[in-house]
């Protein structure tokens, strides 16, 4: 049973940082506002969201795992106390402020309609921060942080972050807010000049 938790523990937390990465480049395309990866804007919305729900189904298995993991020894006041943990307490912490800034993420978004959308787009900017941090557990902790598959793994998600990252904030960039603005505001002027 050790031996199967510890491999689910693995593939999970794996599983998570590639659904993480798909989560943070589906969400720069849905704020882009325009069709990305072929797709429209709807569809690459539903991506988003249910990309969100699977990462989040797996980092639940992968948080769970370990905490029944003998070998991790992990207290249930570890999962949510960032650096407090006695194994890899650096490398944990960064684990669980990503699980911190996840939770804070699911739980605003479950409260979209009543903290209504500036205070959840304010607080939805942490993925952007929950990304790295996921990124540098991984690379720090855990039995497979030396092994040529987990860096490959790696890198090619940060390239996907980056990349999208990159296209964010080029001037090509086209925010929803800014199109939508476009286009009002010649009408707004001419409202006001009727007036």
């Amino acid at each position: 049973m050790t031996e199967a938790l510890w491999y689910f523990a693995r593939g999970s937390g794996v599983v998570s940082l590639v659904l993480l990465t798909v989560v943070v480049a589906l969400g720069v395309g849905t704020r882009s506002g325009r069709p990305a990866f072929g797709l429209p804007r709807f569809a690459v919305s539903l991506l988003h969201r249910n990309a969100a729900l699977l990462a989040v189904l797996f980092l639940t298995g992968h948080v769970l795992s370990l905490l029944f993991d003998p070998y991790a020894q992990l207290r249930f006041f570890d999962l949510f106390v960032p650096f407090a943990g006695s194994y890899r307490p650096v490398w944990l912490g960064l684990g669980t402020l990503g699980l911190d800034l996840v939770l804070a993420l699911v739980a605003t978004s479950l409260l979209r309609h009543r903290i209504g959308v500036r205070a959840w787009r304010a607080v939805h900017w942490l993925a952007y921060l929950c990304w790295p941090v996921a990124l540098t557990h991984g690379l720090g902790t855990g039995t497979d942080r030396g092994t040529w598959w987990l860096w490959t793994l790696s890198l090619g998600c940060a390239a996907v972050v980056a990349a999208a990252v990159v296209w964010r904030l080029s001037a090509g960039f086209t925010g929803f807010p800014q199109r939508v603005e476009r286009r009002v505001a010649p009408k707004l002027r001419q409202m006001e000049e009727v007036r």
